[in-house]
């Protein structure tokens, strides 16, 4: 036991999580076979088999599971007290991994790098963006950036924004097919849809003073968000796209907004979610509290 180090306890956990020892490699690159010696050297110390090993994956043996209960109380334990130090100083640094959906990431996270490196250079940012929602503790990610989080014990979800929805197309599409003057029209017109959350393609609607609901059946959809938008940049049809991202693209002269006068944008709260034993990291509050002020900026620029 006494020559084990904390990367020792570190990797072990991340085995646990994950499963595999390749996903554990492929997360440090480093080859899997320094992986499975690291993991033999743990076990060697400890002096009892850690893992289970069958053609399902690996999973802690009764002895693993005490030894991972340790090992997350000593990671969380360095973590605060990384915390402490960094508070005093007035220092955040390190590593921190971030789940984002695609549109979220390339029109939010990104373009407020620069800022965030200024103010801590220090810290380094790693993005997997995807839309499909992480898990937090298996996949290692420190802060996701989501909408309508529902509240669990186990994570901490802080609002840093709001983000609006309203339906959009290209002036080439608009001239091609028409421009829909109320939302039964819309049936006549090519739809693009999100595959991934059924929930976008319940486009609402409000019309003195009462609230309608039209099911969007779409003509090309997508799982991602980033190609949906570049469905609609293309001219293939009428999307329910994120302010966010649309309102620069109008702009610019390639969107239009469409039943401007008929969409109810419904802005739903946008959250960075973080596990509850990290999320008083300075590094994590750093991130949140930047891009926060960010997301305000980024609402209020004209």
């Amino acid at each position: 036991m006494r020559h084990l180090d904390f990367d020792d306890m570190h990797l072990f956990a991340r085995v646990a999580e994950l499963g595999t020892l390749s996903a554990v490699a492929r997360e440090r690159e480093v080859p899997v076979s320094q992986v499975s010696r690291t993991l033999a050297r743990i076990e060697k110390a400890c002096g009892a088999r850690l893992i289970h090993r069958s053609t399902h994956g690996l999973a802690p043996t009764a002895e693993g599971e005490t030894f991972l209960q340790y090992c997350r109380r000593i990671i969380g334990t360095l973590d605060e007290l990384e915390g402490e130090f960094a508070q005093q100083t007035q220092q955040a640094s390190g590593w921190v991994r971030v789940a984002a959906s695609t549109v979220m990431a390339e029109y939010l996270l990104v373009p407020s790098l620069a800022s965030l490196h200024q103010r801590h250079p220090r810290l380094c940012v790693e993005f997997q963006v995807e839309d499909r929602l992480v898990d937090m503790a298996h996949d290692g990610i420190d802060i996701a950036i989501r909408t309508g989080v529902p509240p669990t014990d186990t994570v901490v979800a802080r609002q840093i924004g709001a983000l609006g929805r309203r339906l959009y197309a290209t002036p080439g599409y608009l001239q091609a097919h028409g421009t829909p003057r109320h939302p039964d029209e819309l049936r006549r017109h090519e739809l693009i849809t999100n595959s991934a959350v059924p929930m976008l393609n319940r486009w609402p609607f409000q019309s003195k003073g009462q609230s309608s609901m039209i099911a969007a059946e779409a003509c090309w959809r997508s799982d991602s968000t980033g190609i949906t938008t570049k469905l609609a940049l293309h001219g293939l049809g009428i999307s329910r796209m994120a302010t966010l991202v649309a309102e620069p693209l109008v702009r610019q002269g390639l969107l239009v907004p469409v039943l401007a006068d008929f969409v109810d944008d419904q802005p739903s709260p946008v959250y960075a979610v973080t596990l509850t034993s990290r999320h008083r990291l300075p590094k994590i509050r750093a991130c949140i509290d930047h891009w926060t002020e960010w997301f305000e900026k980024t609402r209020t620029t004209p």
